[in-house]
């Protein structure tokens, strides 16, 4: 096997191997011990893996050691091909934000003052919420606020 070059390439293989094994995200979490979302996230090349967490992912996904290794470098993140997403769903989380991001802003910061939502310190829940006109899509974020400092 040829040597990997950068971590889009540990994704792709992982990916590959998720369609040709039918996997689920939420099963490949149970196994790593993690949400579905940050698992997701990091099996998509925006985390960094443990050790033992990336043996767990290379064993599910049959990777070599070189790719398990790639899995706990910390990677480059932002996995957006282009500033303006073009995937429908996607581009979706680009209207809110242009729609509603100075809202957001504005209520962040009449509750707690100036600063920031963290996306590090931070957890997000997707869920499918029945309802009888079509099922919903629930969302939850929940991120650490860090105010801004004077010095």
């Amino acid at each position: 096997m040829s040597a990997i070059y950068d971590r889009s390439e540990v994704t792709r293989m992982i990916v590959s191997a998720k369609v040709r094994k039918g996997l689920k995200w939420a099963d490949i979490a149970n196994q790593v011990g993690l949400s579905k979302e940050w698992t997701t996230a990091a099996c998509l090349g925006q985390m960094t893996l443990t050790k033992e967490q990336a043996g767990v992912v290379g064993q599910i996904f049959e990777l070599s050691d070189e790719a398990i290794a790639w899995l706990q470098i910390v990677p480059y993140k932002g996995s957006l091909p282009t500033a303006v997403p073009t995937d429908p769903l996607i581009y979706r989380w680009y209207e809110i934000v242009s729609v509603y991001g100075t809202t957001i802003k504005e209520l962040i910061h009449e509750e707690f003052g100036d600063g920031i939502m963290s996306a590090i310190d931070f957890s997000m829940d997707i869920d499918r919420q029945a309802d009888p006109k079509g099922d919903r899509v629930k969302v939850v974020l929940s991120g650490k606020f860090l105010p801004y400092k004077t010095y």
